[in-house]
C-alpha cells in the first residue's frame, strides 16, 4: 500500500504546506459562505477535481478545516474526492464503462451535497459543533492581493522549499500516524482473509449488500485499490449497487477518517457525522440500482 500510495501521500503533504501559506480570509473567499448551497457546491466541486487519493485528500480536509472551511464543507469534501479525481476516473471508466462511471459520479455528488447540507443544519441547530477556525471576511475584501501574496510566499529557493517541506510534515504527521495504522490493519486482513471470499460473497441482495459495507468499512483499500475491486463487483458479482457502496461507504465509513476527523475536530459527534449521515443515503442508492438493474 505505500509503494501505491506514495505519491498520493507526497503531493498531499505539499498540498498541506500550501495550505498553510494561504490566510485563512482567501480559504473563506474561495470555498464561499459557510452554511450556503454555493458553499457546498464549491467543496465538491474541489473533492471532485483534486487528483489525489483517500490519504492523500484526507490530509488537504484537515487542512482546510484548520484554515476555516465549515463542518459540511469539510465532509462534502472528503465524501466526494476520494475515487472521483480524473485519473481514478479513467482507470475505473475503462473497467465498468462510462455509463456506469457518469452514474456513479453523479450519484455520489448527490450524496456529498445532501450530507454536507444536513452537517450544516446540525452545526446551525447547536447539534454539531462550529468550527473554532472560520472566519469573517472583511467588507470589500478581494481574492487578487491575496493570491499574488501566496505566490510570492512560495517563490522558488533551497530555504524557502525546505521550509515549506518541514511545514507539511508537521501539518500532516497526525493524518499521517492514523494512515500507518490503516495500513498495518489492512495488511492483517488481507494476509488472513482468502480474497476468493470477497469474489463471491457479495452477490445482489441485502445480505450482499450489507457484507460489501462491513468489508469496505474493516479494508482499508487505497484508491487505487478500490477500482478493480468494484469492477469485480459490477462484472462478476453482477452487483453494480454493491460497487457503488464498496466506492461511496469505503469513504464515509474509514477509520482513518474519523480518526482525523476526531483529533482535528476534538470532537466524537463531529466525525461519527460522517458515516451516519451518509451511509443510509449510500446503502439505499445502492439498493435501488441492484433492483433496477435486473
Amino acid at each position: 500500500m505505500l509503494v501505491r500510495t506514495w505519491w498520493s501521500l507526497g503531493l498531499g503533504i505539499v498540498a498541506v504546506a500550501v495550505i498553510g501559506r494561504v490566510p485563512s480570509e482567501l480559504v473563506a473567499a474561495l470555498l464561499g459562505r459557510s452554511g450556503s448551497f454555493n458553499g457546498l457546491l464549491r467543496a465538491v466541486a474541489a473533492g471532485v477535481a483534486l487528483d489525489l487519493c483517500n490519504h492523500g485528500i484526507l490530509m488537504v480536509g484537515m487542512s482546510l478545516y484548520k484554515r476555516g472551511a465549515s463542518l459540511g464543507q469539510t465532509v462534502a469534501f472528503l465524501i466526494a474526492s476520494p475515487w472521483n479525481s480524473l485519473s481514478l476516473t479513467l482507470i475505473l471508466a475503462s473497467l465498468i464503462g462510462w455509463g456506469w462511471m457518469g452514474l456513479f459520479i453523479v450519484l455520489s455528488m448527490v450524496v456529498a451535497l445532501i450530507t454536507g447540507w444536513i452537517t450544516e443544519r446540525l452545526v446551525a441547530a447547536g447539534q454539531l459543533p462550529t468550527n473554532p477556525n472560520a472566519v469573517m471576511l472583511p467588507a470589500g475584501y478581494r481574492k487578487g492581493p491575496a493570491l499574488r501574496g501566496v505566490l510570492r510566499s512560495l517563490k522558488p529557493s533551497v530555504e524557502n522549499y525546505s521550509r515549506l517541506a518541514m511545514e507539511g510534515l508537521g501539518g500532516s504527521r497526525m493524518v499521517l500516524r492514523w494512515i500507518l495504522f490503516g495500513f498495518v490493519l489492512t495488511g492483517l486482513l488481507r494476509a488472513f482473509v482468502p480474497e476468493s471470499f470477497f469474489q463471491h460473497a457479495f452477490g445482489p441482495t441485502l445480505a450482499g449488500m450489507f457484507l460489501t459495507l462491513v468489508a469496505t468499512t474493516l479494508l482499508e483499500v487505497c484508491s487505487e485499490g478500490s477500482s478493480p475491486i468494484a469492477a469485480d463487483l459490477l462484472t462478476r458479482a453482477h452487483a453494480p449497487g454493491n460497487a457503488f457502496v464498496f466506492l461511496m461507504a469505503g469513504a464515509a465509513t474509514d477509520y482513518t477518517a474519523l480518526l482525523s476527523l476526531r483529533a482535528t475536530t476534538l470532537s466524537w459527534k463531529a466525525s461519527l457525522a460522517l458515516p451516519l449521515i451518509s451511509t443510509p443515503q449510500v446503502l439505499l442508492i445502492g439498493w435501488l440500482i441492484n433492483h433496477y438493474s435486473h
